[in-house]
């Protein structure tokens, strides 16, 4: 009863929202031209919301599968069923919301001739919002057949990738798409979908494949699920606030039937939150003493019934009117038809300083990244282990850079300045990963993260597969992660990616992820402390650095003497009556490329030798621990060696001459060594300071080490 009480009260619950979400807010009364009739007006936005509850059933379920679940247990099977279901019924909601939009649009009605046939046929494949639900029918199609033929866990995420990929057409869309701040709406809009479907879907599937969860293995799954929504109830809050202030803009406007759809979506949050409280504090105790499970599934089909409400009223704010009107400006300056948005105040450097054009990815992203960091070095403490106050330092460094380039001033001027662009990318690229990669966040993770044991796989597991993988062995490799810093300058600046990073925002989003990432191997690669298949040695090491330094400069070089300008038909058409002439903004660039890019390779050269130095010296101490330990077994074969050819020397009246080649030749591992810039000829612990040993011996003095 309790297994099918939670996915009625859902639909039950967003259906009833929906349809009382609608009639309140006047999204389903009849426009003044082209009316579609009331079926399309009242069905097409709950085929929306039943698009929105299957897609939150299909990654939910996945999602679980790969960070919840064994593999090993009949629970994971009846999972990725789960995802399969609900992604054919995102494959059918999404081909019928795709109809029902050309019935709106168009404001025809439903047949079946040739001419209607033609008709959709051409919304589908050359109108926007055509092709966004034909996008999204294909991805839950083929997530549908994935779901059904792959069974391993590793090609799983490659499966939730490609389900996920579904929301980013829908993010696209709406009311988004016209706002202004565009790039935060869409941003914005991106999480709150995506996590806002693991949460939903997420406790779905546990409902769903409760049977297969008894005794202490429905707890440990709920544990991980509740950590899992912790974040995603963060992310979810964060997101949306940022939307209702893009879409409401003054308080005033909360009045409004926007506003209070808002706030009812809103209360329906807080109430989710404090399930989710309660849920972590109370009823997991209590399944841990075996109680109270008929009171935890009626409070999960209750918790249920929320995020139907919060779905429903969520899918009619999406035909919903907002306060402020996404109206085109009559006489929009060259900015704002390039960019969507004015122009920003004249550069000085107090407006690079504390200017702020907010990225909810990265902002959201550092945060996590400081809380998990900071979290991981407090567990070590209050058991016992130590963990270097410089390696945190230079995380946090690291971590705040990356987010003042991502939402600071750079972000700021980054569309329209040429040279901000560059500045931003070299420091992604070069700075910032020097002050994180001596934070070692992966030696950090495996040593705080709890290992699991029943077959399924959490962030250290993942952790572990991705640093031990084939892949990674060959990205890390010097040579690779050297020629992809050094030539993805060349590739990015001189092909179409570099137009599709800086006009398109998921362009940008992905540069930044490329060029974060790249700079990060390469530093890895130099001054690395987390593990890694291959470290090479220093000589090889400061030999890479050089070339791309090289590389690098004659980049800078490149731009910096360039006859023509790069996007002219961007940063050269944006209008700026301040600032230098696009041409000479562009030569800036190239000096930042050129000059500025030099300093953290600067950086990295010196903690190399640092290295290096440190190294040798390790590598002594490490020789005489050995040698007063052992006696130094080689050493003293070495001595009884040279003993025994001077014994035979003067027995047939020949002295072995002092410079000798036999004299002088050391022992195998005393030329390994001292190939290594170490001198292990070491008197051992039993010598004499006359330089005798204890059976007579002839060893080397103290004071020729």
């Amino acid at each position: 009863m309790q297994r099918v009480a939670g996915p009625v009260a859902l639909v039950v619950f967003a259906l009833l929202a929906i349809l009382a979400a609608l009639a309140y807010g006047g999204a389903a009364s009849a426009p003044a031209l082209l009316d579609p009739g009331p079926v399309v007006r009242w069905g097409l936005p709950v085929a929306n919301l039943f698009v929105n509850l299957s897609a939150a059933g299909m990654i939910g379920a996945l999602v679980m599968a790969c960070f919840a679940l064994s593999p090993q247990k009949p629970e994971f099977d009846k999972t990725l069923d789960v995802a399969a279901a609900s992604a054919a019924i995102m494959t059918v909601a999404s081909a019928v919301t795709g109809v029902l939009t050309y019935l709106d649009v168009t404001g025809s009605g439903l047949s079946f001739d040739q001419q209607f046939s033609d008709g959709i046929s051409q919304f589908a494949t050359q109108v926007a919002v055509g092709q966004v639900w034909l996008a999204i029918t294909l991805i839950a199609a083929v997530t549908t057949v994935l779901c059904f033929a792959v069974r391993n866990q590793t090609l799983l995420v490659f499966v939730t990738v490609i389900a996920l990929s579904s929301l980013v057409p829908m993010a696209l869309s709406g009311h988004a798409a016209g706002t202004a701040g565009h790039d935060q709406a869409i941003t914005s809009l991106g999480l709150h979908l995506v996590f806002a479907a693991i949460w939903i879907g997420g406790l779905l599937t546990i409902v769903l494949i409760r049977k297969s969860l008894r005794g202490e293995r429905l707890v440990e799954v709920l544990e991980r699920f509740s950590t899992l929504a912790i974040i995603c109830f963060f992310v979810v809050a964060f997101s949306g606030i940022i939307n209702a202030d893009l879409r409401i803009g003054t308080l005033r406007n909360l009045l409004t039937a926007y506003g209070v759809l808002v706030l009812i979506k809103s209360l329906a949050l807080v109430v989710l939150g404090l399930f989710g409280m309660v849920q972590r504090r109370y009823l997991i105790r209590r399944l841990k003493r075996r109680g109270g499970r008929g009171t935890f599934w009626w409070m999960v089909s209750a918790e249920l019934a929320f995020m139907g409400i919060a779905s429903g009223v969520a899918a009619a704010l999406a035909r919903t009117a907002t306060p402020i009107a996404q109206t085109t400006v009559a006489r929009p300056t060259p900015a704002e038809v390039l960019t969507g948005e004015p122009l920003p105040a004249p550069l000085t450097f107090e407006h690079y300083l504390t200017g702020i054009n907010v990225d909810p990815l990265w902002l959201i992203g550092c945060a996590f990244a400081l809380f998990f960091y900071i979290a991981g070095v407090v567990r070590l403490h209050r058991r016992g282990d130590k963990w270097p106050i410089g390696r945190t330092i230079s995380w946090i460094a690291g971590i705040v850079a990356l987010l003042w380039v991502t939402n600071g001033g750079i972000n700021v001027y980054e569309k329209y300045l040429f040279s901000s662009h560059m500045l931003a990318h070299m420091l992604l690229t070069m700075l910032i990963p020097v002050l994180l990669v001596p934070g070692a966040p992966v030696t950090l993770a495996l040593r705080t993260i709890v290992k699991r044991t029943d077959g399924s796989r959490g962030a250290r597991e993942w952790i572990m597969l991705a640093v031990h993988s084939k892949f990674a062995a060959v990205l890390t490799q010097p040579i690779v992660a050297a020629a992809l810093f050094a030539g993805s300058l060349w590739v990015f600046y001189y092909s179409p990616l570099f137009r599709w990073a800086t006009t398109d925002h998921i362009g940008h989003e992905w540069m930044i992820i490329h060029f974060l990432i790249t700079g990060y191997l390469f530093a890895q690669t130099l001054i690395g402390i987390d593990p890694v298949k291959y470290r090479p040695p220093y000589p090889l090491r400061l030999l890479l650095l050089l070339g791309t330094m090289a590389f690098h400069a004659f980049f800078g070089l490149s731009i910096l003497t360039a006859n023509g300008l790069f996007l002219a038909n961007w940063y050269g058409a944006m209008g700026r009556t301040w600032g230098d002439t696009p041409m000479a903004d562009q030569q800036l660039a190239g000096g930042i490329a050129w000059s500025i890019g030099e300093i953290p390779t600067l950086m990295l050269a010196i903690v190399v030798a640092i290295q290096w130095s440190r190294s040798d010296d390790k590598e002594t101490k490490r020789h005489d621990r050995f040698a007063d330990r052992t006696g130094d077994p080689e050493l003293v074969a070495y001595n009884a060696m040279l003993q025994r050819m001077a014994s035979e020397g003067v027995a047939d009246g020949r002295g072995a001459p002092r410079g000798s080649a036999g004299a002088d030749r050391a022992p195998a591992g005393a030329e390994r060594e001292a190939a290594g810039g170490v001198l292990t000829a070491e008197r051992p612990a039993s010598a004499e300071s006359d330089g005798t040993g204890s059976d007579g011996s002839t060893v080397v003095p103290e004071s020729e080490r």
